[in-house]
């Protein structure tokens, strides 16, 4: 099964006031051949039948009804098939069951990993991003990384009760994309694996979304998607993505500045931030008046002040020509690169410890009061003492919250503003933490 729809109800023309039942599914058993399947039924049949089987799952199907397709009605609300026919199923005459022969499945499972449309025919986030006027409303396949999988949430839809889902896309051109839906693939998505998944995604909508004032793709009933395709070019895509999580670049590639420290309110201790963050995935930003344990300011200047490339943000070196990477997006028309603070800390309160949070760039400078330059002719005396003049130390500190697969908690905390904590604004704050 490489679809599936959600159960959708009609009112039902031989029986007034009673609703008929129907979902599809899409059926593969060989590279080249894929048949949709119509089950039509009573509710109970319907739903019972619907919950069964899963996209991924091998099954049999038993005395369906074999009826050629009507190519414009069909093609319009069910995805593309090669076939000219369709399947359908009746409870009184079709069976649907998951295969126990452990040999077909192996056998078929690897045709889930091909894509439903020509794998080399697609468009680059960064080509929707740039056509945006011109794809407004159209249906395209998008190749892509998944960056991270939000929560499912509840809307209201002609005032019925459905599932939305937004996923961030990602890829050599583009940090950050988003894929949204309302349909029973939510399930499906919610075991991609962020930045180590990639998506082949046949005919999703493409349109300009107001709120996100941005280029968005919408799934609907046509969309075919498969997860990790067997092709050369999602293979380049996936090593890309796992050179990208291992440099730490997308962590914080949505910059500090996207929200004004100013407009962050919300107070946590570091305990508090963590279980938010297990209870949301999606990034989030607040305060915490907690001790910086760990601040190498006294390792080698390497270690402290790093360059690294604008475009994908590999570190390289000052005098490098060209970006490491080898996946980088432009790299050959030269390197375009920044030096700054680089540093990773340790944030401490009496609730727990936040390890390895990115302290860089502007806001590094600011709490440290000098530039990479001034710093780079420091002693090691004058920088041990800028050390301590933090360490162990009670600051208020801005953060952001962000997803991160490669650590053991999930998260990291990027600093978007950091000083010493005045005294009694501290001691006002901590009583309410702590209920006094």
């Amino acid at each position: 099964v490489i679809w599936k729809s959600d159960v959708k109800s009609f009112p039902d023309r031989k029986n007034f006031g009673s609703d008929r039942f129907t979902f599809g599914f899409i059926i593969k058993d060989s590279p080249d051949f894929s048949v949709n399947v119509t089950a039509w039924g009573n509710d109970g049949y319907i739903n019972t039948l619907s919950n069964s089987f899963t996209i991924g799952d091998c099954v049999n199907i038993e005395s369906p009804l074999i009826v050629t397709k009507d190519q414009e009605k069909d093609e319009k609300f069910c995805p593309t098939t090669p076939s000219h026919y369709k399947l359908l199923l009746t409870e009184a005459h079709s069976q649907v069951c998951l295969c126990a022969d452990t040999r077909t499945v192996d056998r078929l499972l690897p045709l889930i990993h091909i894509p439903a449309k020509d794998s080399r025919d697609f468009y680059s986030l960064g080509d929707i991003m740039a056509n945006g006027q011109q794809l407004d409303g159209t249906m395209i396949n998008i190749l892509a990384a998944v960056k991270s999988v939000g929560n499912s949430k509840f809307t209201t839809s002609d005032g019925r009760r459905g599932q939305r889902l937004e996923v961030k896309l990602f890829d050599d051109s583009v940090s950050s994309f988003p894929l949204v839906w309302d349909r029973e693939a939510i399930q499906f998505a919610q075991t991609w694996i962020p930045k180590e998944t990639v998506l082949f995604i046949a005919d999703v909508r493409i349109s300009f979304d107001n709120f996100r004032r941005g280029m968005t793709a919408t799934v609907n009933w046509k969309t075919i998607i498969t997860v990790n395709p067997d092709t050369r070019e999602a293979s380049a895509l996936f090593t890309y993505a796992k050179e990208v999580l291992e440099s730490g670049a997308l962590d914080d590639d949505e910059k500090p500045e996207d929200v004004p420290v100013d407009s962050i309110i919300d107070i946590y201790t570091v305990s508090q931030l963590k279980l938010k963050a297990q209870e949301n995935p999606e990034p989030f930003f607040g305060i915490t008046y907690s001790f910086i344990s760990k601040l190498a300011l006294d390792s080698s200047v390497s270690k402290v002040i790093r360059t690294r490339c604008c475009r994908c943000g590999f570190q390289v070196t000052e005098d490098a020509q060209s970006c490491n990477n080898e996946l980088c997006p432009d790299r050959d028309q030269g390197l375009s690169a920044a030096t700054g603070f680089d540093l990773l800390v340790d944030l401490s309160d009496h609730s727990g410890t936040l390890q390895a949070c990115i302290f860089r760039g502007p806001v590094a400078e600011k709490t440290l009061g000098c530039t990479t330059d001034e710093f780079s002719s420091l002693t090691d005396d004058q920088r041990t003492a800028m050390k301590w003049k933090f360490l162990l130390e009670r600051c208020k500190i801005y953060v952001k919250i962000l997803p991160s697969p490669k650590f053991k908690s999930g998260i990291r905390g990027v600093i978007i503003d950091c000083s010493l904590a005045d005294p009694g604004e501290l001691k006002q704050h901590m009583s309410a933490l702590l209920g006094l």
